[in-house]
């Protein structure tokens, strides 16, 4: 099922005599199942009896996009391929300008169909696209449960006015998607586009881009669909699932533990779907729709789910969509920057230079673990999250300091960093959709996080578990 709000025309344009193909210029939807965008392609494709061509073209000069992103991204893309030739459709990887590419492309297209992003360099180049494009253009919303336009028209100021709009529209909206049968196999067509970019030796592929290269990948994790789904099915307890390589899920059924043990970072009750959500290579409506008909677990643990993967992840593209300014301190709301301009000349316990944040140089070993993390893993509790971003706000000189130290490793290391999420985190370390507390030093009115809260899990137990993962990624104690 494809609701009707979750598509939208980006150009109107007469239907064209001769096209050869209807194209689906892939990006942030990085997955061949449970695909909108991909499912109305095949539609738009069979209601003019003619194959499909998906293309998909690296931004090479994306914005702090390193190797350990690339190789994430290209094992998912590796995967992409060969599932669409399955089902008759062409599949063109090219590594080429993406508007360019696609405008090439669209040449001899009856139909471009886009997904979407809420980035503003993506939605520039979906602009670029859908003014030069020769024909119709249509953008599939994919990424989110509920359209963003569709929950609210307006920038919501916290979840608490977001979540009863989200929750009336659910059952709307969380439906399974079948996959379409193709009326026309590209091959029988004749069409068979040449790729340029090479998805069989994927380390050699990203050695040549053109990137920051001192990033490298992670052992942790890795890309793809299969990969996502492997670590769901085991996260929900299915007996059948070997899990994917480099987990570190603990033993046992961990989303069973979900509602009490989310907020510890040494639970092991996290289901690590998120780098597999910032690539688009898994949907968050099937993951939804799993965790809610998993016998694993109790209600309790479904509502806190579904809170994480629909109100605060929907939260953040509310942000990023209605904010044009997500990505600067000006996006917090104005009590907090003026507690925080008022509070700038407060005396710092401890100041640490970017670079010293950087290699987790500070006094506090916990933090310095969770940077570790980070650094290592590509990943971080979001619990942790909390306490590493309020810590760098203490620590800087300013909040102007604060706010670039702490979005630069963000977006530098995790492998989910650099979207929604990554903004709008930022943003609530500086009091984003949250409320005026209590005057403290340096913060003013905005919400600390100080050492009490790492009383509330095994802190010990998180240090000697990254400890562990941080071996393990530098292939020391592999069976430690």
């Amino acid at each position: 099922m494809i609701q009707a709000s979750r598509i939208r025309t980006l150009k109107e344009a007469p239907e064209r005599e001769g096209a050869e193909y209807v194209l689906y210029w892939m990006g942030l939807a990085q997955r061949a199942r449970f695909n909108p965008a991909l499912e109305l392609a095949v539609e738009e494709a069979n209601a003019r009896n003619l194959p499909l061509l998906v293309l998909y073209a690296i931004a090479e000069g994306f914005p702090e996009v390193n190797a350990r992103h690339w190789t994430f991204l290209l094992e998912g893309i590796a995967e992409v391929g060969p599932a669409l030739e399955r089902r008759g459709i062409a599949f063109a990887a090219r590594r080429t300008p993406p508007v360019e590419t696609a405008l090439h492309f669209a040449g001899r297209a009856a139909l471009v169909v886009l997904d979407r992003n809420y980035l503003k360099p993506v939605r520039n180049f979906y602009a670029d696209l859908a003014a030069q494009a020769p024909c119709r253009v249509v953008q599939v919303e994919g990424e989110v449960v509920v359209p963003v336009e569709t929950a609210s028209p307006k920038h919501e100021i916290a979840a608490r006015t977001l979540r009863p709009k989200l929750r009336r529209l659910l059952p709307e909206y969380l439906h399974p998607l079948e996959e379409r049968p193709v009326r026309v196999p590209a091959a029988a067509a004749g069409l068979q586009p040449e790729s340029t970019l090479d998805l069989s030796d994927i380390p050699r592929s990203v050695a040549g881009l053109r990137c920051d290269h001192s990033v490298r990948p992670v052992r942790r994790f890795r890309g793809g669909t299969s990969q996502a789904e492997a670590r769901l099915r085991r996260y929900l307890g299915d007996p059948d699932s070997p899990g994917a390589p480099g987990a570190a899920d603990p033993p046992g059924l961990p989303f069973a533990n979900y509602a009490a043990g989310r907020g510890r970072p040494e639970a092991g009750a996290a289901s690590h779907m998120s780098p597999y959500l910032h690539f688009g290579q898994v949907s968050p409506v099937a993951i939804a729709l799993a965790v809610m008909s998993s016998p694993a677990g109790g209600e309790e643990d479904r509502t806190a789910y579904i809170e994480e993967l629909v109100v605060r992840r929907e939260l953040a593209m509310n942000h990023i969509h209605y904010e044009p300014n997500y990505d600067d301190l000006s996006a917090v709301p104005a009590w907090a920057r003026r507690t925080l301009d008022a509070h700038r000349a407060d005396p710092r316990p401890f100041l640490y230079t970017p670079e010293q944040f950087e290699l987790g140089l500070t006094h506090d070993r916990y933090w310095n673990a969770a940077m570790t993390e980070m650094r290592e893993t590509g990943y971080m509790h979001n619990h942790m999250r909390m306490y590493w971003g309020k810590k760098i706000v203490e620590w800087s000189p300013t909040p102007e300091a604060a706010w670039e130290t702490a979005l630069r490793l963000n977006n530098r290391y995790f492998i989910d960093g650099r979207d929604a999420n990554s903004f709008t985190n930022i943003g609530w370390l500086f009091g984003l959709h949250d409320r005026p507390w209590g005057p403290r030093p340096v913060f003013g009115n905005v919400r600390t996080l100080g050492a009490a809260t790492l009383k509330k899990f095994d802190a010990d137990g998180y240090v000697r578990e990254v400890e562990r993962l941080a071996a393990a990624e530098r292939g020391e104690a592999a069976h430690g």
